[in-house]
């Protein structure tokens, strides 16, 4: 019994000062504007005072597409509580494919198109998705 809670002791510890490291250590959410698609702006400093996730996905990628639906509901759950979802289409992603998926699916969140890349390169070279950012 003592060794266990001499383990947890230690597991409880490190996690704390790690904790600590990375919240101490995390950058600002980098500013961005997002075309969303029906031509609309948001902006990066929308998100302050929310929670917000930002998802890079493409609708080529099995994972992403696999994914949506869960995204769908956590965005229902926590929609209430002022958390926003903005799903980022990558630059490859053809716009038209894109908007079929968000109107077949009836996507509830912010859909934006990242046409040049800039988007995917400002948020940490973003290349393999699905790539998500909690923010705050």
């Amino acid at each position: 019994m003592p060794r266990k809670f001499l383990l947890a002791s230690i597991v409880a510890a490190c996690a704390t000062v790690t904790g600590a490291y990375l919240w101490k250590n995390t950058p600002l959410a980098p500013a961005s504007t997002f075309v969303l698609l029906d031509g609309s702006l948001k902006s990066s400093a929308d998100f302050i005072g929310k929670v917000t996730l930002v998802n890079f996905w493409a609708t080529s990628c099995t994972t992403c597409v696999a994914e949506m639906p869960q995204m769908v509901s956590t965005f229902h759950q926590y929609q209430a509580k002022g958390s926003r979802t903005v799903a980022v289409a990558m630059q490859y992603d053809p716009p038209a494919y894109v908007l079929n998926f968000a109107q077949t699916r009836k996507l509830p969140f912010d859909v934006a198109i990242d046409n040049t890349g800039s988007l995917a390169r400002a948020w940490g070279d973003v290349q393999l998705t699905p790539t998500s950012y909690l923010v705050n």
